[in-house]
């Protein structure tokens, strides 16, 4: 697991000719001197779909006031949404994929700075994923507590907005 900070280079909805495939949004940052890396996001379960479950993403935002943190990539334990929660009341929001493709993308296009918090990964390029609640899901029965990701936009106005994300079944 890793937290990653750095500036918004370019993001995408994921394409394939198969519309039962397309399950990622990517966003690519500008970590400093560290480079570029990119933030997959996942935007619809195939798993929970296979299962006869619903696959759509669940989303909830807390709202905040931050100065921007250090670009770079750094070693990190995860989150744990269950810790954030008692923090902070969340209500989720429930999102088939083109609708949260179209959220994700206005909160790139806006954001000035973007930290996320992952599991890494290296194919052709640097990135993250796993950046979701990794408690057990309708589908998923592995449950891993205090290891999940997020990603927290930084807008031009002080404010910022942490996005966390749940599949069916999740606590």
């Amino acid at each position: 697991m890793v937290h990653v900070a750095g500036e918004p280079i370019t993001f995408a909805a994921e394409i394939d000719r198969v519309p039962a495939n397309i399950d990622h949004f990517w966003i690519t940052i500008q970590m400093g001197d560290a480079g570029p890396l990119r933030i997959a996001l996942s935007t619809h379960s195939r798993q929970n779909a296979a299962a006869g479950f619903d696959p759509r993403v669940r989303v909830g935002t807390i709202a905040g006031m931050r100065n921007l943190p250090a670009a770079g990539i750094f070693p990190s334990s995860g989150l744990d949404y269950g810790v954030l929660e008692a923090e902070t009341p969340v209500t989720y929001l429930e999102y088939a994929r083109p609708a949260l493709e179209a959220f994700l993308a206005d909160k790139t296009r806006r954001a000035i700075f973007i930290e996320a918090w992952g599991e890494l990964y290296v194919r052709n390029h640097l990135g993250i994923h796993q950046v979701h609640s990794r408690r057990a899901s309708c589908s998923v029965l592995t449950d891993y507590v205090g290891r999940d990701g997020a990603i927290r936009f930084y807008f031009d106005d002080g404010t910022t907005e942490m996005l966390l994300f749940k599949y069916c079944g999740q606590p």
